[in-house]
């Protein structure tokens, strides 16, 4: 897609992907995905929405959280990128294309399994760009297991960890800088709502983001801090071929869908950055789906 503005057919806006059997170990990366996930580089074009403000994205590297870096960067946000250190080479990648936008770029490597390195990351990120507006919980972790009674323990802990206490943890953190007009969004899924066989423990974790956007809204928003979600379907990131689905899914990943295609990261993109701005100034407490046409 050149842009994001001309009116297109959003069945073709992005090609149905040639997907090959591939596997690669957690927490994948996108230089070695075959086809690349278009993250919006060539496509979206800013306009000053975020201009001035300081975000904190969690999953910057690659999918959707680069993305979401990448397109507040174009609307003028300075961005502390957070990312386990295995995903250096991505996030090199990405703190690269950020740059070229001109705002400050922080990078805060961090594995959200560990709570002091979680809540560390709210007070880094304010002191590397000077304040601290916006909150992204992006970050995730995956894994397809097709026999429900051999779900290793080990995996359940770590999922929910990642997925559902980080979140808890930073937000905690980020409290004590957050201001009226702040943001907090979190990254649910199609999951919460209509989970698929072999993805129990990661549609428990995005059903329990859900709940934790409108509780978390009634609390915040009287404090004018909104609180908001967006829930992808399925969309092409390295979380799918390191070991997020079944080989046999993975080949025709998205092909399900009323657009017949998987979704991208780019796509996704502009609904945080709506959420991060004044224009959804009356939305909190809600979910944004985005999910090729299948209903929540």
């Amino acid at each position: 897609m050149t842009n994001q503005y001309d009116m297109q057919d959003p069945r073709s806006q992005y090609p149905t992907p040639d997907i090959p059997e591939q596997t690669q170990p957690e927490p994948g990366l996108d230089k070695d995905m075959t086809p690349k996930a278009d993250h919006g580089a060539d496509s979206y074009t800013g306009h000053g929405r975020l201009k001035g403000r300081k975000a904190l994205v969690t999953g910057a590297d690659s999918g959707i959280g680069r993305a979401v870096a990448l397109a507040f960067a174009r609307e003028g946000a300075d961005v502390a990128m957070s990312y386990l250190p295995a995903e250096q080479a991505d996030a090199d990648e990405a703190k690269a294309e950020i740059e070229q936008e001109g705002v400050h770029v922080v990078m805060l490597p961090a594995d959200l399994t560990n709570e002091a390195a979680a809540r560390g990351l709210p007070h880094e990120a304010n002191k590397a760009l000077g304040g601290l507006d916006i909150i992204v919980n992006n970050a995730g972790k995956q894994i397809f297991t097709d026999d429900f009674a051999k779900l290793p323990s080990d995996q359940l802990t770590k999922t929910f960890t990642v997925n559902v206490f980080a979140m808890f943890w930073i937000c905690q953190e980020a409290l004590q800088y957050l201001k009226p007009g702040s943001a907090i969004i979190n990254t649910t899924s199609i999951q919460a709502t209509m989970p698929s066989p072999g993805l129990l423990d990661y549609a428990s974790t995005k059903g329990a983001i859900l709940a934790f956007t409108r509780g978390l809204a009634q609390e915040l928003t009287p404090k004018g801090i909104r609180v908001n979600a967006v829930a992808p379907g399925p969309v092409w990131t390295p979380l799918q071929p390191s070991h997020g689905q079944s080989q046999e899914k993975l080949t025709s990943f998205g092909q399900e869908t009323p657009l017949g295609r998987p979704g991208q990261p780019a796509e996704m993109a502009p609904l945080y950055v709506f959420l991060a701005s004044q224009e959804s100034s009356y939305v909190s407490g809600e979910t944004i789906g985005a999910a090729g046409g299948r209903l929540r």
